[in-house]
């Protein structure tokens, strides 16, 4: 049994119903991704959540080991340039083709090419070492003694912070934040952010990122195709009440209206923080006792229907906020909302004629801000901080009459992912990164003091982001599998990139 159809849950249920497992996924929401479903809003399609997609061959596996082919469900296209970046009346463009992202350094900042000719080379040393590490569970101590960590330990055993990281490379804070602001995706600072977590820009930068036509949320929709194919069941609209419970055995799941659904193993898929405070049936932990650890930010979403295409506007645009390092203290900070604020917009359409009605645009707009911690009232400051964001993006962009185009629209504060989309805290990315928080230190995949009951999804090992919780899906469904006997192998095609 598998509670909750989002990239995790979906990941575990395709390749536990390829091994031969009977499998049922239940799902509260009436289509299944989660964070990474699809939003109607009107005639216009789009990503709740993540909007691109990078580390590619990480879903390749997991659909290998489904045994399907990526490709034959799912219309991928690489992006070049992928993104623009922003600060003030400078602009850069981002390539995974490394003499084009030269050229494009040295146009921007003079003299600095050879830092990141540096980094590459470097990074491509440093995630060999590390990325094994995010492909073992660590439900275990003695897991640090495996020779994958030790090889790692000098990279991940660091006080220093990605920003410490980039100062080897790169005089100018802003090119700084060409390989820092990917700390987002953990919701975190760049100056709080492990050093360990510099890999993501490389990773970027080395294999690319890439769209799916339609959306990413047909990644999700792809998956749930497998599940089916191979005889699982997919229950949609089916809320959960809480598990049942025989010791240290889970038993059953009970739906709100009642139903009970027995089991002999159970992968929890929701949410961590909100799972474990309302779904353990009487072991459920104190809110106030989970609220005590560290969670990642919230985001301000705006999703936009428009009755025309700014032809001329990139896919992925990033706008830094004038001073970036105060925009993000007021955001580790909890408890101030940034009036100068960093933004983030897609604009798909110039990519992607799937999304919006011919002729027509929708754009996908995410500001980082604090999460809930501290009771912030969105609900009367909402409409005020939509004015101020989209005011920047005219005056920051080539769509300067954009408030005059927008047909529909759909508004998501961090109290609505919270009491909508029952994200704890409204935690858009989940429990921190912080080196207190990871590996062993994270909630395990198989979780502990339960003989039967695993984790998936950004609150587990390896952590947030699609292709870490793919893995984690993957790691769970070999976990389960080695506790009967049942030989999985092991699809690689990391190790040829790497």
């Amino acid at each position: 049994m598998i509670v909750g159809a989002g990239p995790g849950g979906l990941t575990a249920g395709m390749i536990l119903s390829k091994r031969g497992f009977d499998v049922t996924i239940v799902e509260k929401q009436n289509r299944v991704g989660g964070r990474n479903a699809e939003l109607r809003v009107g005639d216009y399609v789009f990503d709740t959540g993540p909007t691109f997609l990078h580390q590619k061959f990480t879903l390749d596996e997991v659909f290998q080991e489904a045994g399907r082919r990526a490709e034959d469900y799912l219309d991928f296209v690489k992006l070049d340039p992928m993104t623009r970046l922003t600060w003030g009346d400078l602009s850069m463009e981002t390539s995974s083709k490394l003499d084009k992202m030269v050229s494009n350094i040295e146009s921007a900042f003079p003299g600095s090419s050879d830092g990141y000719r540096r980094f590459m080379k470097d990074h491509a040393e440093k995630l060999r070492a590390i990325f094994p590490c995010l492909q073992r569970p660590y439900h275990q101590l003695g897991s640090y003694l495996h020779t994958s960590l030790i090889k790692a330990v000098p990279y991940v055993a660091t006080a220093k912070s990605v920003v410490d990281v980039l100062e080897d490379y790169f005089p100018d804070d802003r090119l700084k934040l060409a390989f820092t602001f990917q700390a987002k995706y953990l919701g975190m600072s760049p100056w709080n952010c492990p050093a360990l977590f510099s890999i993501l820009s490389y990773i970027e930068y080395q294999y690319g990122i890439y769209h799916v036509q339609g959306g990413l949320s047909k990644i999700s929709d792809a998956m749930a195709d497998v599940f089916k194919e191979h005889g699982g069941s997919l229950r949609l609209g089916a809320s959960v009440k809480e598990l049942r419970f025989d010791g240290a055995r889970v038993t059953a799941v009970e739906l709100e209206g009642g139903e009970v659904l027995q089991c002999d193993d159970a992968i929890i898929n929701a949410d961590y923080a909100k799972a474990m405070c309302s779904l353990m049936n009487g072991r459920s932990l104190p809110a106030e006792k989970l609220a005590k650890k560290k969670y990642s930010c919230s985001t301000f979403m705006l999703y936009l229907g428009l009755d025309k295409i700014y032809e001329d506007e990139p896919h992925h645009h990033i706008i830094f906020a004038d001073d970036y390092r105060a925009n993000v203290a007021d955001i580790q900070g909890e408890s101030q909302v940034s009036e100068d604020m960093s933004i983030y917009v897609r604009n798909s359409c110039v990519t992607d004629p799937h999304v919006a009605p011919a002729g027509k645009s929708g754009l996908y707009i995410l500001v980082p801000t604090i999460n809930c911690r501290h009771g912030f009232n969105w609900a009367d400051y909402r409409q005020a901080y939509r004015d101020k964001v989209l005011a920047r993006i005219e005056q920051r962009t080539g769509m300067k009459d954009l408030r005059e185009h927008i047909v529909e629209e759909r508004i998501i504060t961090p109290e609505g992912w919270r009491d909508d989309l029952d994200v704890f805290m409204g935690a858009t990315f989940n429990l921190a990164h912080s080196l207190d928080q990871m590996l062993y230190l994270r909630p395990h995949n198989r979780m502990k003091g339960y003989d039967n009951l695993y984790l998936v999804g950004g609150g587990t090992h390896p952590g947030s982001g699609l292709p870490t919780i793919y893995e984690s899906g993957r790691i769970s469904s070999n976990l389960l599998c080695e506790r009967y006997g049942l030989d999985h192998g092991r699809v690689d095609l990391t190790s040829s990139f790497l």
